[in-house]
């Protein structure tokens, strides 16, 4: 018979065996260790910038949390040497923006959507890059899509994805948007309205609108509107009025876009906008004041019609709450004033009591978040093969 000799327990070795037991680390009660073996992603692919954040499951650590431009620059033929990082042919987001001057530069997706086949897969293996995983873990993303993304639109992203994930989960932008919104501890308030439970979701993007009933389930497309009148129709108003106010100015569709995003309102202006332009050399301004109000009270309008629609398809036993939780995200969000104007419309409309609230400067984020959390959650059944 075999036997072990067991040390006599010391003073020494007591110590020792704290020690190495404090240098293990720590897991909270009923958790479970953390995989290595599979790498979980969450990603908002935007019409203007996308968000990526990747974990390993059972861990509360981010391998990954970037906010990365969706832009694809080429550098263009006959360009010197040395005048792009490290002499690259291809630049991505914030790079690819700075030295647009150089570049062809692309963006990938339209109206939320596949424009460019092949950028787009030349930025999701950018993505690839920045995520960096080991060669034996199986990386799963779950991916925001629009509302209104038909099959096609969803064929091509998985296509797009194939070379870079190897299983994939489409869903809802919106629903996204709410699981990230949710603050996880409060559910065991009674005062808490839980936007998963119950709520309106409204997210404008650069290129759409989208609508949703959040009501704890994967949205259906009964549950969602969508509209292309989005961010970008208002950066395209704007350039053609400043082209009508000021020709000579020859802004770039950039420049009004950074104008937007200062000065952006709807209802009564805090200030007049003026715009600073240097022409022939010499600076002039002009007022671009009514310009902005008209552009960004167009998407106002837009948005007032499709939550009108949703509200209509809500059933009347969640109506009421519905109408206490309408929440806006998406760039088109922090347009100043947009939650108070969609209120009084909604109100003046002669709607129960709305209550519309924005999320706040964290927007960027919050469908990547919210993509990371459904990953979690994810069944096996429900994980889509790219047969990488």
């Amino acid at each position: 018979m075999r036997t072990t000799y067991v040390a006599p327990l010391t003073a020494e070795t007591a110590r020792e065996l704290q020690r190495k037991a404090a240098a293990l680390p720590a897991l909270e009660p009923g958790a479970k260790p953390a995989r290595q073996d599979i790498l979980l992603v969450g990603l908002d692919l935007g019409t203007s910038v996308s968000c990526l954040k990747a974990a390993y499951p059972g861990a509360t650590e981010l391998v990954a949390d970037e906010i990365i431009p969706t832009a694809v620059g080429y550098a263009r033929e006959g360009i010197v040497e040395n005048l792009l990082p490290g002499n690259a042919k291809v630049l991505y987001g914030h790079l690819a923006l700075k030295h647009r001057v150089y570049l062809r530069l692309l963006t990938p997706l339209q109206n939320g959507v596949i424009e460019d086949l092949a950028a787009a897969q030349d930025f999701a293996r950018h993505l690839r890059q920045v995520l960096n995983p080991p060669a034996n873990v199986e990386v799963r993303a779950v991916v925001g899509v629009p509302a209104s993304a038909d099959r096609t639109a969803r064929e091509n992203l998985c296509a797009v994805l194939a070379g870079v994930f190897h299983k994939v989960l489409l869903i809802p932008e919106p629903f996204l948007a709410a699981l990230g919104y949710r603050d996880e501890s409060r559910l065991g308030d009674p005062a808490y309205l839980d936007p998963v439970r119950n709520s309106l979701f409204v997210d404008s993007g650069a290129g759409t609108t989208d609508v949703c009933l959040v009501q704890g389930y994967y949205p259906g497309p009964n549950e969602q509107v969508s509209s292309a009148f989005a961010g970008d129709e208002v950066d395209n108003l704007l350039l053609e009025a400043t082209r009508l106010i000021e020709p000579e100015a020859n802004l770039s569709l950039a420049r009004v876009r950074a104008i937007k995003e200062q000065h952006s309102f709807v209802g009564q202006p805090e200030a007049p906008v003026m715009v600073q332009v240097v022409v022939g050399g010499k600076a002039r301004k002009f007022d671009l004041t009514q310009a902005m109000g008209q552009a960004c009270g167009r998407l106002l309008q837009e948005i007032f019609e499709l939550v009108r629609v949703a509200i209509g398809r809500a059933s009347s036993d969640t109506v009421e709450e519905l109408m206490q939780n309408i929440v806006l995200t998406g760039g088109g969000s922090r347009i100043r004033r947009l939650d108070t104007e969609l209120q009084r419309l909604l109100t003046e409309e002669g709607y129960e009591k709305p209550r519309v609230q924005t999320v706040g400067e964290g927007y960027k984020q919050l469908v990547a978040k919210g993509a990371l959390t459904a990953a979690r959650q994810a069944k096996e059944s429900q994980w889509l093969s790219l047969g990488r």
